[in-house]
């Protein structure tokens, strides 16, 4: 019977639920080479434009995944990649674009956002709402398979392979995909928590997740100080 338990409760740890997590935040406390959120996208399709958001907040200064989508034909298809304070790595399809001097800080939350447009290439990282140089990633390529996309690591196989030492740590929210560019706009909306239009992708007002291991949902309140709004 003891056995059985310990099994019905992995069971329900791993099973897939939809929530409006508005308001809320997913927090991954230990590092790890297994813990992670696996999530489910509203849409199977080439992708050819892509909008990501997030929020994060984090002590940590090491490298870390912020945002890891795969693909059968390669581990990194979309990866938002954070190198060190300040220097972000966006990879598709392989290919890196290290984007140098975006202010972010520790212990606060910083807002990030990255695009990328295939028709021309040109992909552009937003942290807090100022915008990076544009790079060229992968002009005239497409994001074509089933995604499989996660937060708290990065994959390096399809669906897996993670690694201690690029695992999140901290607090990750408001999280949405898009599949088109948003403009400058749209992003300063999303950065300032205006109104905005959101992900068709990924909506985390009706988000659709897997947690494996250590992961806690809990509101975001907890990361305020007192007197802030």
């Amino acid at each position: 019977m003891e056995r059985l338990l310990v099994l019905v409760s992995v069971l329900l740890l791993t099973t897939a639920e939809r929530q409006d997590l508005s308001g809320k935040m997913f927090t991954f406390p230990v590092e790890s080479n297994s813990h992670h959120v696996l999530l489910t996208p509203e849409l199977n399709k080439i992708f050819v434009t892509i909008t990501v958001c997030l929020r994060t907040f984090s002590d940590i200064s090491r490298a870390q995944s912020l945002f890891s989508l795969s693909l059968p034909s390669t581990d990194n298809g979309f990866l938002i990649y954070k190198s060190k304070q300040g220097v972000y790595i966006l990879n598709i399809l392989g290919t890196d674009g290290t984007f140098w001097g975006l202010q972010d800080e520790l212990n606060v939350w910083n807002s990030v956002c990255a695009t990328w447009d295939a028709s021309t290439g040109l992909s552009q990282l937003w942290v807090n709402g100022i915008p990076s140089s544009r790079k060229g990633l992968k002009a005239g390529s497409s994001l074509t398979g089933t995604p499989i996309i996660v937060l708290g690591q990065e994959q390096d196989s399809y669906g897996g392979k993670f690694d201690t030492a690029q695992s999140f740590v901290g607090m990750l929210t408001d999280v949405h995909m898009w599949d088109s560019v948003l403009s400058p706009v749209q992003i300063a909306y999303y950065t300032s928590g205006w109104h905005f239009q959101p992900g068709n992708v990924l909506n985390w007002n009706s988000l659709e997740f897997t947690r494996n291991g250590y992961m806690v949902v809990e509101s975001k309140e907890t990361s305020y100080k007192v007197g802030s709004v």
